[in-house]
């Protein structure tokens, strides 16, 4: 879907009318509409009601209105939205691989363990595909980058591993995937604590999130996602490169 100034614009210039005319029309100043083309404003629902009726438009101001104030209010957002929306994510994770990596066998077996997956495995399983389809598959695709700890590249059964290493390896020839590992030679070290995750939205902003037993919780507030950033870059000054990731998989694989 179009972002919400250039299609605004686009509307307008379809019906043959400068800002002045729509403002007036709309029963707003000038200035307003030229705050709402330069991003700078979001239209509010009456006034995004009142737009789309001029621009005969549908609803489409109204729902690219909504996904704005949104944007300007990420707690909103679900963490999977914004994974979709993203384009830079960038994950840390400890103890396993990071879901959005992972193969149908590897969740099965992480999946299996978890007492309140009982009665809805397979829908646990499809959602999960389904969010991963939804980031991997993206055109144009998002850039990510997966920092991983070694011992969670060698923990689980051993079929199950080999063709989720053999995994990793390929989706690391992407050109916009990475994958790398952070060494048991690494020690103690920040990221310890758990996983994070944080996504990059075209605008700049980023949205955290910490993951947990119960649910996992969205972190916004600007000093939070600084302070998981600094996490981050901390376990990634730690991390092999991507090639050396991928010789260590491969070593592991055979």
């Amino acid at each position: 879907m179009a972002e919400l100034p250039a299609q605004l614009r686009q509307l307008r210039l379809s019906q043959r009318m400068n800002q002045t005319q729509l403002a007036k029309a709309a029963g707003v100043s000038k200035s307003l509409i030229a705050s709402f083309e330069t991003g700078r404003l979001v239209p509010k629902e009456d006034t995004a009601t009142a737009l789309d009726k001029l621009l005969n438009s549908g609803d489409q101001i109204q729902q690219l209105s909504k996904e704005g104030r949104e944007d300007r209010q990420p707690w909103l957002r679900s963490w999977v939205e914004h994974e979709r929306r993203a384009v830079l994510l960038r994950a840390w994770e400890p103890t396993l691989v990071p879901g959005l990596l992972q193969t149908e066998a590897y969740m099965r077996q992480v999946f299996a363990g978890v007492p309140s997956n009982r009665g809805r495995f397979e829908e646990v399983v499809a959602t999960r595909q389904v969010r991963q389809r939804a980031v991997l598959d993206r055109d144009p695709p998002v850039d990510l980058v997966v920092l991983v700890e070694e011992t969670a590249l060698r923990r689980g059964p051993r079929e199950v591993m080999k063709d989720q290493l053999a995994h990793l390896v390929d989706l690391g020839h992407r050109p916009t995937v990475r994958v790398r590992a952070v060494p048991e030679s690494a020690g103690l070290h920040a990221g310890l604590s758990g996983p994070l995750a944080l996504a990059t939205m075209s605008d700049g902003r980023r949205v955290g999130y910490l993951d947990d037993l119960l649910r996992g919780r969205l972190a916004t507030a600007a000093g939070d996602v600084l302070e998981l950033e600094l996490i981050w870059e901390a376990v990634n000054e730690l991390a092999l490169s991507a090639d050396q990731t991928r010789d260590l998989m491969l070593r592991m694989i055979q």
